[in-house]
């Protein structure tokens, strides 16, 4: 099961008005349409743990396959972000 280690990435795929609604305590935000060319910016090993969410689970499911295909070796899909909230054990912010 995935954990929010502090050497794990946890981005949010979904858009920036999704994003300013509210996210996980300690995201980045990565929309899909970009994560292919902005991932590097963030997660510097493809060997890191990468944890992604969405609002239900499809888009975060579509990024951790363009990021295994980049060779991200350790991308895990955590599904919605009420899912990842109560996994993650994350509160959910506004800002």
């Amino acid at each position: 099961m995935a954990s929010s280690k502090s050497h794990s990435v946890l981005i949010d795929v979904r858009t920036l008005e999704e994003w300013k609604s509210g996210h996980l305590k300690g995201a980045i935000h990565i929309p899909l349409n970009i994560i292919s060319e902005d991932i590097n910016k963030f997660v510097k090993s493809h060997n890191e743990e990468v944890l992604l969410y969405c609002r239900s689970g499809n888009r975060s499911g579509k990024a951790k396959n363009i990021l295994d295909s980049l060779g991200y070796s350790n991308t895990i899909n955590l599904g919605g972000i009420t899912d990842a909230s109560k996994l993650e054990k994350l509160e959910i912010i506004k800002n």
